[in-house]
């Protein structure tokens, strides 16, 4: 960046993160037409993450009907969530709205390890759900037997564990510079800047272990559900004449498929929100590292835009997560046995 805009006109002499200071990062300059309402949607989409995952969360933990393994599966997905937009985004929008880093390099580089840590244990979260709700549509049989309390321990233990030692390995190491490290310095490095810069190699390897494969194992998951479904659903076709002594069964079922669609919504709006900055990322070491930063920022930030959908999937699919809400707000929550209130019949 040779040249920024003061109030849309040139300005050959940049602004910068430390003005004293040799070899500074320099800093975004905007108008405050453009300036002011980044800083409220950066900090609306922070609070709504905040705030609708503490629901999800609370939900969850506090009603004993609620405790389901998919509901363990999502509570902890919420929780992954939730700490995404109360330790990395506030950080993260101080860096995008001025493009300057003024906590220092540890910091710095524990900000990215939560970053790269909560963004793919999200992924490998989704991956245990799908698993989670194959099971359920397709050996429907023999699913009490295989999804209990102990599977979801190891799914959880799997979904938070590998994803934490993946990104301090990444980070800490600086494995993520490995055969780029004198470009960096030359080109990227600056004082004030917290840059997450990858090489050729790793930008590969961590786009693919972060996103690429799990991704095409959620949807080769979901394609395997959808097939067995559709001819679950041809057979109950054939049984409409035993529908009295169905019922509960049918009952039973249609809570299963409606799990399954909102997890396969659930899955979609992760893969959209998230597809466009893994595109970048395994591409920009490839094309000289042309991507503008803001650009970057801002494919960052439809990222952790999936976060703050969730919970909106969850009140508009479920009808229990409507009651469960409206009991936290109005109070109802701190009465006696308010945990064993029935959300669902």
């Amino acid at each position: 960046m040779s040249r920024v805009k003061v109030n849309g006109l040139p300005n050959n002499k940049m602004d910068l993160c430390y003005e004293a200071l040799n070899g500074s990062c320099g800093k975004y300059v905007r108008l405050y037409s453009v300036h002011i309402p980044m800083l409220i949607a950066v900090m609306l989409i922070t609070f709504v993450t905040v705030i609708g995952n503490l629901l999800v969360i609370i939900s969850i933990g506090h009603f004993k009907q609620l405790h389901t393994p998919t509901n363990q599966l999502i509570l902890s997905l919420a929780l992954c969530d939730f700490l995404l937009g109360l330790f990395v985004m506030p950080l993260s929008a101080a860096r995008s709205i001025q493009g300057c880093w003024y906590f220092g390099d540890f910091l710095c580089k524990l900000h990215t390890c939560i970053d790269i840590t909560l963004s793919t244990a999200s992924i490998f979260h989704l991956v245990s759900v799908s698993a989670e709700r194959c099971c359920a549509v397709c050996c429907p049989l023999t699913y009490h037997s295989c999804i209990g309390f102990p599977t979801v321990l190891v799914m959880l233990s799997t979904s938070w564990l590998i994803p934490a030692i993946f990104a301090y390995v990444i980070t800490f190491f600086e494995l993520n510079l490995q055969g780029g490290k004198d470009f960096y310095e030359t080109h990227v490095r600056c004082v004030g800047g917290c840059h997450v810069f990858f090489s050729h190699g790793p930008a590969v390897v961590t786009s693919l272990v972060s996103f690429y494969i799990p991704g095409f194992v959620i949807i080769g998951i979901y394609s395997r559900i959808y097939m067995v479904a559709q001819k679950q659903a041809r057979s109950i076709s054939h049984q409409l004449n035993q529908l009295r002594k169905c019922y509960s069964s049918r009952s039973t079922r249609r809570q299963a498929q409606k799990a399954t669609i909102t997890i396969a919504i659930v899955v979609g709006v992760f893969l959209v929100c998230w597809t466009p900055f893994f595109l970048c990322n395994i591409l920009n070491p490839f094309i000289g590292y042309a991507t503008p930063p803001m650009l970057i920022d801002a494919l960052v930030w439809l990222g952790y835009v999936n976060s703050t959908l969730n919970p909106f999937i969850y009140a508009f699919m479920y009808s229990w997560f409507r009651k469960a809400v409206r009991i936290i707000v109005t109070g109802e929550i701190f009465q006696h046995n308010s945990s064993r209130k029935p959300l669902y019949l």
